[in-house]
């Protein structure tokens, strides 16, 4: 999504989802705070360079998350991320959003590696 993420995870072995998700926040920030590149027509621009100020914050404080207590529950939480794009008007087939796992499986092209457990 242009303005925020999804993300289904486990349990993670050490620390808890909160830990989990402080690291990846901090290394998308840093990582993006970086990246000195053109943004390519039609996806949003991060305004680093222009604003003249440092952005407060790369992210929200505050994530929202979801205890998924059975395998229905899953499959519900999966379809909507997958529904997200379309909703939006993004793509017309979640395989044309190119951070799904039909998108891969179309192009054999991971933009971000995955960790599929059954």
């Amino acid at each position: 999504m242009p303005e925020h993420v999804h993300l289904l995870m486990s349990e993670p072995p050490r620390g808890t989802p909160s830990t989990v998700l402080q690291k990846l926040k901090l290394r998308v920030a840093r990582k993006m705070r970086k990246r000195r590149r053109r943004t390519p027509p039609g996806q949003m621009g991060l305004p680093f360079e222009e604003c003249g100020e440092p952005l407060r914050a790369f992210w929200k404080a505050r994530f929202y998350d979801f205890n998924v207590y059975s395998e229905r529950k899953r499959v519900e939480k999966l379809n909507y991320i997958h529904a997200n794009p379309i909703h939006r008007k993004l793509v017309k087939d979640p395989k044309d959003w190119p951070w799904s796992r039909g998108f891969y499986a179309r192009t054999g092209k991971v933009l971000v590696p995955m960790d599929i457990e059954k």
